[in-house]
């Protein structure tokens, strides 16, 4: 059986949607603005763990393409792990990002319907006050701040949704977000962000 498996960190998320993605509170039932959805994923590990093997301090990146309604499926997807990862943790990320480990993203797993492969880069995952900057070098450049809320110094959020990646998701814009990989060239400033803390973990 696959070793049991945690992850605590926060997730950054661009795409393509003009507003706000509809798929945090549909579910995935409701179609993208676009009809279709181009995104991609920044994830810091602050503490995590896949049976002994340590995944603590490592930054992952996805890049993900559905035609339609994210809850059909066919999701053609590509994953980035840091370059300092050592060859267990490469291994395990794969595994738990591709949904084969089971438990949090064991949807992956159902949804991917063409993955693309993995590669080793330099990943930046940086904190400017409020703003998350997620950069791989000449693939994603990101930056992405949180929408302010009427009461001052409060953001704009999402609370106690069933959304797979978190119950609470506070809604953001890309002020830059740019994709050149795998043959994608995406260009979403402007467009649909979220942030969430992530608490994901598998029984193995």
């Amino acid at each position: 059986m696959p070793d049991p498996w945690k992850i605590r960190g926060e997730l950054v998320l661009s795409c393509n949607c003009t507003v706000f993605c509809p798929c945090v509170l549909s579910l995935g039932q409701h179609p993208p603005t676009e009809g279709y959805c181009q995104t991609w994923a920044g994830i810091h590990i602050d503490e995590g763990h896949c049976g002994e093997v340590d995944l603590s301090g490592i930054n992952v990146g996805l890049i993900i393409d559905i035609p339609g309604p994210l809850a059909r499926g066919n999701w053609t997807a590509g994953l980035f792990i840091d370059e300092d990862a050592p060859a267990q943790a490469m291994k395990a990320l794969t595994r738990i990002f591709t949904g084969c480990a089971g438990g949090s993203t064991a949807l992956l797993k159902i949804l991917v319907g063409s993955f693309l492969g993995v590669r080793q880069e330099k990943i930046i995952y940086r904190i400017e006050g409020e703003t998350r900057i997620f950069t791989i070098p000449k693939i994603i450049d990101g930056r992405v701040s949180p929408i302010r809320g009427k009461r001052a110094g409060e953001n704009v959020t999402i609370r106690n949704s069933e959304y797979w990646i978190a119950p609470e998701v506070t809604v953001s814009r890309a002020e830059t977000s740019r994709v050149r990989a795998f043959g994608r060239n995406w260009n979403f400033a402007g467009r649909s962000a979220e942030l969430c803390r992530l608490d994901w973990s598998g029984e193995g």
